[in-house]
């Protein structure tokens, strides 16, 4: 086959270092999610839905055939930092680590809607026991002591 072609949905999800909940204020918010957004464009990883709430945000992308997931996240998190910490908080970090999650075509909508849902979701269960939560629905082994920082 002469061509190289894709179709790769990922769901991703990471925090604010240590959990701080930096990401607040709802304009703030809207504006560091729209920025995400325009990183996703320009890695040709088009975004089909960006969300979270104050300290961690949801990602589900279309991934490119020429990025890994690990170099994706990388820059999203290297270029959305810098572009936060111009915004007035210089001390803003990412976790290190991420989760990311295959989504079958299907599933889209599912996803998109539980993206858009997080404030209200979140007023019920915390960012750490969801992200558990999200590991063990996937079948993906952890060890506490390396997931939180």
């Amino acid at each position: 086959m002469p061509q190289s072609l894709a179709n790769v949905l990922i769901h991703i999800a990471f925090s604010t270092k240590n959990r701080k909940p930096l990401l607040a204020n709802p304009e703030f918010q809207a504006k560091t999610h729209a920025y995400i957004a325009g990183v996703t464009k320009t890695l040709d990883c088009p975004a089909v839905r960006i969300g979270g709430v104050a300290d961690h945000v949801h990602l589900l992308v279309s991934l490119a055939r020429t990025i890994t997931i690990a170099d994706f996240v990388k820059e999203a998190k290297r270029a959305s930092t810098n572009w936060i910490q111009g915004q007035g908080l210089p001390t803003f970090h990412w976790q290190t680590g991420y989760a990311a999650f295959s989504i079958d075509r299907s599933r889209v909508q599912e996803v998109v809607a539980y993206i858009e849902r997080q404030a209200e979701h979140h007023q019920l269960i915390g960012f750490q026991n969801e992200f558990r939560r999200l590991l063990r629905e996937n079948n993906m082994a952890f060890d506490e002591r390396y997931i939180w920082d």
